[in-house]
């Protein structure tokens, strides 16, 4: 089902031309990278002198290169997204990624910004409810006690970072709980160094998160992206075992699309917003 408004091609708003000439663009894929004008006329259904038509009209327009009778697709084709692709979010670039991680692993997953001295959910998959608590997109957890929130305060400058140390107050949710800021700190730079953050029943108890950083075009840290499971499901071992390199990959993909987004370079994605 679409929700795409739907036209009838005897209707007078539809422009059949246009309809015909997109589809000479759809015969081109990775399988069928270069064309002669009879298999365009093949896979369309047009006729030759139709499919001649608009092959020479996309040659003339620089969309498409015609070679010793063969087709192929330009790098000007793909202005024709660029609209699209520069209207993407950081949760819909995400979005596809995370559903192929929770999938692979089962467990579900969630994308966060940093804002202040919280992490602000901004995208998520789940799967078995594993927290007494109720995530959806728009829910806030202290940065300090999350997998997600490590991640991306281990990414912030050292200046910003001793402010914040100096003014968050680092209650202990659980017993488990980080409640000191040489412990944070100290914490914070293994994360820089290993590149991912592990957190064990701090932010709640039974609640295990794995964490790592998804950067934009610059390299910079825009967000962080989890899995989470149950402490009576996976040990920290199989964790780190099982889930840490499909997350790292999901990352990487997330922000391989980030920078092929027009909007990737954003610079408002991944600033620490103050409270």
């Amino acid at each position: 089902m679409t929700d795409e408004p739907t036209i009838d091609e005897q209707d007078g708003d539809f422009v059949q031309s246009l309809d015909r000439g997109l589809s000479v663009i759809r015969a081109f894929d990775a399988d069928h990278a270069s064309l002669s004008l009879s298999e365009v006329a093949a896979a369309t259904g047009l006729s030759r002198a139709a499919a001649r038509r608009f092959l020479h009209t996309l040659v003339h327009l620089g969309y498409m290169r015609g070679n010793d009778g063969r087709f192929t697709l330009r790098p000007k084709i793909l202005e024709l997204g660029y609209a699209y692709l520069s209207s993407l979010t950081l949760p819909e670039v995400a979005m596809p990624h995370m559903e192929e991680l929770v999938e692979e692993v089962r467990e579900s997953s969630s994308v966060s910004e940093l804002d202040g001295e919280d992490v602000v959910y901004i995208a998520r998959v789940p799967t078995k409810r594993i927290m007494t608590m109720t995530i959806s997109v728009g829910t806030r957890f202290p940065a300090y006690a999350t997998s997600m929130g490590r991640v991306l305060l281990a990414a912030q400058p050292e200046d910003w970072l001793e402010r914040y140390l100096a003014a968050v107050s680092l209650h202990g949710l659980t017993g488990r709980t980080i409640t000191s800021p040489g412990g944070l700190r100290q914490e914070l730079r293994k994360i820089r160094g290993r590149g991912w953050a592990l957190v064990d029943q701090e932010l709640e108890e039974g609640l295990r998160s794995l964490a790592a950083p998804i950067r934009n075009g610059d390299g910079r840290v825009v967000a962080a992206i989890n899995v989470s499971t149950h402490a009576g499901r996976r040990s920290l071992e199989s964790i780190v075992r099982d889930l840490l390199h499909p997350l790292l990959a999901t990352a990487e993909r997330i922000g391989r699309d980030l920078t092929a987004t027009p909007g990737g370079r954003n610079p408002a994605w991944g600033a620490a917003r103050p409270t």
